[in-house]
C-alpha cells in the first residue's frame, strides 16, 4: 500500500566481491520481507586515491590498518556481475538499488535500467557530481551523515528535474545512540517539504522502529548472511533472522500508527455505552415534577443524556413517572 514504509536491505559490499554472495544475500533480503536490495557500484580508481586511510570503524571492523584502496579493490563487483545481480533482483520481484560513486558507475546503472539512485553521504558536498545525477531524472534517495543544513540545502539545490527523498543519517558504524538525533528528521521535512526516511546505523532495530514513529518513508539498514564474515561493514549489519524481525517490527509500527483520523474505534463501541456517563434521576419524580440539581446526578452507563446536557435538563418538567436511579430520556420530559 501507498503508506508502507519502504525498507531497503543495504547489502553494500556485504558480498565481498563474490557474484554469489551477493545473490544469496538477495535471496535472503527477499524472504525477510525488504521492499529492495541495495549496493554499491564504483571504480576503486576513480573512488580513492592509493593513499587514502580507512576510517576508524574500517580499522576496528577489518581489525587491521591498511589503505582504503587495497580494502576497496577487493569489494569491487563487475559490470557483468551487477547485470546478473539486477536480472537476478527481477526474477525475485524485489528491487534492485545502487549507489554509484563516480560518473562512469552512475552512466553504467542508468543503462541497465536502474529505476533510482541512492547518494551516498560522502557524496552530499559533491555538488558537480549530483548535478550529473539529476540529469538522469531518476528518483534520488540522498543521504545526509556528516552533514548541516546549510550542506543539505546546497545539495538539494542541484536537483531539478530528480524528485528526492532525504534520509538522515548519522555516519558511524555503528551509531551511538547519543548521536542518533532522529529529531532532525522533523526539521528536514518542515525545511525541504519532501519525502524524509532514515538511514540506520544504529545497532539492533530499536532506532529505526522509532524513525518510523517519527514519519520516516524509508528505512536502510545493513544487511549481511553473517556478521562474522571479514569485511568493514558485517558487524555492524543485521543477520537475516534479525532482519525479517526488523521488519515484522516496522510494518507492526505502521499498523500502531494508524491514519490519523481521531475517530471512536468500532471496538470501543461497546466499551463506550458501559464506561460513559448519563444523567440519571436521584428520587421517584411524577409527572409535572421540575428538573433540579438536586434530582439529577451523572452516573453510567452511558446510553441515556449525555453529561454536557445538565444544565439545559434542570428547570424542564417532566411527562411521565421517573423511578429514583433511571437514565433520564429525552422523551421523559416536556
Amino acid at each position: 500500500m501507498e503508506s508502507q514504509v519502504y525498507i531497503i536491505a543495504e547489502i553494500g559490499v556485504n558480498h565481498n566481491g563474490s557474484l554469489d554472495l551477493a545473490l544469496k544475500s538477495i535471496d535472503k533480503a527477499k524472504e525477510c520481507g525488504a521492499d529492495a536490495v541495495k549496493f554499491q557500484t564504483f571504480k576503486t580508481s576513480k573512488l580513492v586515491s592509493k593513499k587514502a586511510p580507512m576510517a576508524k570503524y574500517q580499522k576496528a571492523n577489518l581489525e587491521k590498518d591498511g589503505s582504503q584502496f587495497d580494502m576497496l579493490e577487493k569489494l569491487e563487483l563487475s559490470k557483468s556481475d551487477f547485470i546478473e545481480i539486477k536480472q537476478y533482483c527481477a526474477q525475485k520481484e524485489i528491487d534492485f538499488l545502487s549507489t554509484p560513486f563516480d560518473d562512469e558507475s552512475a552512466a553504467f546503472l542508468k543503462e541497465i535500467g536502474v529505476e533510482g539512485f541512492k547518494i551516498g553521504s560522502g557524496d552530499l558536498t559533491n555538488l558537480p557530481f549530483l548535478r550529473k545525477i539529476d540529469m538522469y531524472g531518476l528518483p534520488i534517495l540522498l543521504s545526509t551523515g556528516m552533514s548541516n543544513m546549510d550542506e543539505v540545502r546546497e545539495a538539494m539545490a542541484c536537483f531539478v528535474d530528480s524528485p528526492v527523498t532525504i534520509l538522515h543519517c548519522t555516519s558511524n558504524y555503528p551509531a551511538a545512540p547519543e548521536d542518533i538525533n532522529l529529531l532532525a528528521i522533523n526539521s528536514l521535512k518542515e525545511t525541504f517539504n519532501v519525502p524524509v526516511g532514515y538511514s540506520d546505523h544504529s545497532l539492533g532495530y530499536d532506532v529505526g522502529i522509532c524513525s518510523v514513529a517519527m514519519g520516516a518513508k524509508v528505512i536502510e539498514k545493513h544487511f549481511t548472511l553473517d556478521t562474522s564474515l571479514p569485511g568493514p561493514d558485517h558487524k555492524a549489519s543485521l543477520d537475516p533472522k534479525e532482519f525479517k524481525e526488523f521488519v515484522n517490527h516496522i510494518r507492526n509500527a505502521e499498523v500502531f500508527l494508524g491514519d490519523g483520523v481521531k475517530r471512536a474505534m468500532p471496538s470501543e463501541l461497546s466499551t463506550k455505552d458501559v464506561s460513559r456517563k448519563s444523567l440519571v434521576v436521584t428520587k421517584d419524580l411524577s409527572v409535572g415534577d421540575t428538573l433540579s440539581e438536586e434530582s439529577l446526578t451523572i452516573k453510567r452507563p452511558g446510553n441515556g443524556l449525555a453529561p454536557k446536557y445538565l444544565y439545559q435538563y434542570i428547570g424542564k418538567r417532566v411527562k411521565k413517572s421517573i423511578s429514583a436511579d433511571s437514565i433520564l430520556l429525552e422523551e421523559d420530559v416536556e
